[in-house]
C-alpha cells in the first residue's frame, strides 16, 4: 500500500515538474523570439531616423540621381547614382559567375563525385567559407590586381583618355565577390539536392533517363526552393561585403565600367565614415538606408518566390 502511494506521488510530481519545465521553456522561446523581432525593428527604426533627414535637406533626386560625389568641396555634391549602379552591376555579374559554378559544384559533390573525392571537396568548400574577408582582399591585391593591370595595359595600350587603375577596378571586385559567394551557394544547394526524395531519382532512371538528364530534369527542379534560397543569400553576401571590395575595387566614384576604379555602397560608408562630420556623415547614413532597403527587397522577393514554389508543389 505504501509503495502504491509513493508511486502515485512520484507520477504526480513528475507531471508537475514536466509542466513547469514546459512553461519555463515556452517563456524562454518567447523571450528569444521577442529579442529577434526587437532587433530587426530597432535596426529599421534607427536607419530610418538617421537616413531620412538628409533626404529632406538635400532632396531625394539630388542624392539618388546625381552622379557627382564631392562631399568636402566648397560646393558639396552628394550624388550616389554611380555608387548604386556599381553595387547593382557588380553584384549581378558576381552572381552570374558564382551561382552556376556553385550549383554545379553542389551537384558534383552530391550526385557525381565518388565518396572519397566528395570527402575532400566538401571540407575545402567549408574552409573557403571560414576565410576572413580581408584575406580575400589581400589575395586580390597581390594575385588578381597585377593580372588585371596587365590585361588593362594590353587592352588600352596607347590610349590617351583611359585612366589606369593598377588593376583595382570593377572586374577585380566582381571576381572576388563571385569567389566569396561560392561557399554559401554550394553548401545550401548541396543540402537541398541531398534532401530530394530518392524516389524521384529512381523513378526518372526507371523511365529511361540518363544520370545527367535525371539531375537537370528531376533533381534540380525538385531542389529549386533551396537553390533559390542559396542564390538570394549569396546576393546578400555580395551586396553587403565591404572589406575585400575596398581593397580590390579602387574605391573611386566612377561609371561602373569593367576597368574603372569604382566604389560600392558598402565601401562608400567604410572609406569615409572615419573622417566625416555634419551633413557628410548624415549622407553616409542615407547610403546605409539605401543598402538596407536593397537587402529588404531581396528578402521580400525570396519569401514570395519560396511561397509561390510551395504553392506550385502543393
Amino acid at each position: 500500500m505504501d509503495i502504491h502511494i509513493n508511486n502515485s506521488f512520484s507520477i504526480i510530481e513528475d507531471k508537475k515538474s514536466k509542466a513547469v519545465v514546459e512553461e519555463v521553456m515556452k517563456i524562454i522561446f518567447l523571450v528569444c523570439a521577442f529579442f529577434a523581432v526587437l532587433a530587426v525593428f530597432s535596426i529599421t527604426i534607427y536607419m530610418i531616423l538617421n537616413g531620412t533627414p538628409t533626404i529632406f535637406k538635400i532632396g531625394l533626386k539630388e542624392i539618388l540621381l546625381d552622379t557627382q560625389w564631392a562631399p568636402t568641396a566648397a560646393e558639396p555634391r552628394y550624388g550616389i547614382l554611380y555608387v548604386i549602379l556599381t553595387s547593382i552591376i557588380g553584384t549581378a555579374f558576381a552572381v552570374l559567375i558564382g551561382v552556376p559554378i556553385g550549383v554545379l559544384t553542389a551537384v558534383f559533390i552530391a550526385e557525381v563525385a565518388p565518396r572519397q573525392l566528395a570527402a575532400i571537396v566538401k571540407p575545402a568548400v567549408e574552409l573557403l567559407a571560414g576565410i576572413p574577408s580581408v584575406i580575400y582582399g589581400l589575395l586580390g591585391i597581390y594575385l588578381l590586381n597585377p593580372l588585371m593591370y596587365k590585361l588593362e595595359r594590353l587592352i588600352f595600350a596607347g590610349s590617351t583618355t583611359h585612366q589606369f587603375t593598377g588593376g583595382a577596378n570593377l572586374l577585380s571586385a566582381v571576381i572576388v565577390l563571385a569567389i566569396m559567394i561560392l561557399p554559401t551557394v554550394i553548401n545550401i544547394s548541396e543540402t537541398s539536392i541531398r534532401a530530394v526524395p530518392a524516389g524521384i531519382k529512381s523513378s526518372s532512371l526507371a523511365l529511361g533517363a540518363s544520370h545527367v538528364q535525371t539531375i537537370f530534369r528531376s533533381i534540380l527542379p525538385a531542389a529549386k526552393s533551396g537553390i533559390v534560397t542559396a542564390i538570394v543569400l549569396g546576393v546578400g553576401r555580395a551586396i553587403g561585403e565591404a572589406m575585400a571590395i575596398t581593397l580590390v575595387s579602387g574605391s573611386s566614384v566612377n561609371m561602373p565600367l569593367p576597368f574603372n576604379s569604382v566604389r560600392f555602397l558598402t565601401t562608400a560608408i567604410v572609406s569615409e565614415m572615419g573622417y566625416s562630420s555634419g551633413l557628410h556623415r548624415q549622407v553616409l547614413f542615407t547610403i546605409g538606408l539605401v543598402l538596407f532597403v536593397f537587402i529588404m527587397i531581396i528578402n521580400v522577393t525570396l519569401n514570395k518566390i519560396l511561397k509561390k514554389g510551395a504553392e506550385n508543389n502543393d
